[in-house]
């Protein structure tokens, strides 16, 4: 697979040239383009996807002159082919926005080496899935990644590393292995986005993967789920619909089995 093609988007001039030395620096890098502003990094992406050479991805600042990084975002996944987009910011409050339009990675100033390189994996990661008919979500795959903040810095967490999702008011509490995360978005948005991936509502303030289900139990009227050891109500609105998913479910795998079997 040839190299990367990305364009570092940044109005300050130091910023940018940091930026671009350490893209450069990077052996899965192969050509880095680069911008002052919003207004001439759209028409670098449009020039190299009407010569047939898209940009990969766009490392891009949010507080610039002009079209800020957020609606430059924006505007870059209406392209035909859109390119990844990196934020790469020294504000924190706009992760939210980063997780809206899919971003895949949100790096905070002074830019470490260790995080532009994780940076740059997740987009080669992700480039021969962005060639597909498809997004991940529309083909019932994972959503990838959410931003969540952690002792002031962003970080970003698989979604198919959270079991269960927690209501706390207008905010939502991720449920990992590794510990709980709280994130700034309501559970119905996490539920509409996420239930092509396998989460299902369970309960007014629980979201539940259905993978990780360990067990189902209804005893005298109350139905319950154990997730990792941890039991999480049911309520009987969601009862049947979730027992149906999860015998479905079951199905497809001993027929999976079967299948391999003959």
């Amino acid at each position: 697979m040839a190299g990367l093609r990305v364009l570092a988007v940044d109005d300050e001039q130091p910023a940018l040239d940091d930026l671009a030395y350490l893209l450069r620096a990077d052996p899965r890098v192969a050509d880095v383009g680069l911008a002052r502003d919003g207004e001439g990094a759209l028409k670098l992406v449009d020039r190299a996807l009407a010569e047939g050479r898209p940009i990969d991805a766009v490392f891009l600042d949010i507080h610039m002159r002009g079209l800020d990084g957020v609606v430059l975002g924006r505007l870059l996944t209406r392209f035909a082919q859109p390119p990844r987009i990196v934020f790469v910011t020294a504000y924190e409050g706009h992760a939210v926005d980063a997780f809206e339009i899919k971003a895949e990675d949100y790096l905070l100033k002074p830019v470490r080496p260790e995080r532009l390189a994780e940076a740059i994996r997740r987009v080669a990661g992700g480039r021969g899935a962005a060639d597909g008919p498809a997004p991940p979500e529309a083909s019932g795959g994972s959503p990838g990644t959410i931003p969540v903040e952690l002792a002031g810095v962003t970080r970003f967490v698989q979604v198919a590393d959270v079991w269960y999702v927690e209501a706390q008011g207008d905010y939502a509490r991720l449920h990992t292995a590794t510990g709980s995360h709280l994130v700034r978005i309501p559970l119905a948005a996490l539920e509409e986005r996420w239930s092509g991936a396998g989460f299902v509502r369970v309960h007014r303030s629980h979201l539940v993967a259905l993978r990780y289900i360990d067990e189902l139990r209804i005893d005298s009227g109350r139905c319950t789920v154990t997730v990792a050891g941890i039991e999480i109500p049911v309520s009987r609105r969601h009862t049947r619909e979730l027992r149906d998913l999860l015998v479905r479910r079951a199905r497809r795998g001993r027929d999976g089995v079967a299948g391999e079997a003959r």
